[in-house]
């Protein structure tokens, strides 16, 4: 073995102690952040910087869409206020009919198209996050016959409505 060498103990010596290093030793998270636009997302950007087109904005396809995105932030406040007078509802139907996941989404891709690339890279997650909610809300709002919902299911499905209403709420913060 020559001078610059290593030898192969020593290589693997290296590198276990090179790979033990790695997951014993804490590191900074990347992972990222909803809630607050451009808080360590390169994904989402504050609304105040979405560059929007005000001729495909004022469309009527568009401008439809819009008004439907109303509706279902309002649709969401509705279910809280009727979870709060019954806790018992089966609001279920409710979803059904108010988020059909066809004319949801097309509606919030149709507002979109009103946003330039960068700004539709934000405002597609947005997008999955209500789709994902809208799922698990409706997940949590099903009970087994004859058993009164918990108050800990009671609580998630305030969480996820919340969660609806705000997310409604920053994508028509865009426009």
């Amino acid at each position: 073995m020559t001078k610059g060498e290593t030898s192969r103990l020593q290589f693997i010596q290296q590198s276990v102690a090179a790979a033990a290093a790695l997951t014993i030793l804490p590191g900074n998270a990347f992972a990222a952040k909803y809630g607050s636009f451009g808080a360590g997302s390169p994904e989402v950007i504050d609304p105040k910087e979405a560059i929007v087109d005000e001729e495909i904005l004022k469309s009527a396809p568009v401008q439809k869409a819009f008004e439907a995105v109303k509706t279902y932030k309002a649709a969401t406040e509705s279910m809280k206020s009727e979870l709060q007078k019954n806790s018992q509802a089966d609001i279920g139907p409710i979803i059904r009919k108010q988020f059909d996941f066809v004319q949801l989404r097309n509606d919030l891709n149709t507002l979109n198209t009103a946003f330039d690339e960068d700004t539709q890279r934000g405002t597609d997650r947005v997008i999955r996050l209500i789709m994902q909610d809208i799922t698990e809300l409706e997940t949590a709002n099903k009970q087994k016959e004859g058993i009164s919902r918990s108050e800990k299911r009671l609580q998630i499905m305030f969480g996820k409505l919340e969660k609806l209403e705000k997310a409604f709420g920053d994508f028509l913060a865009f426009v």
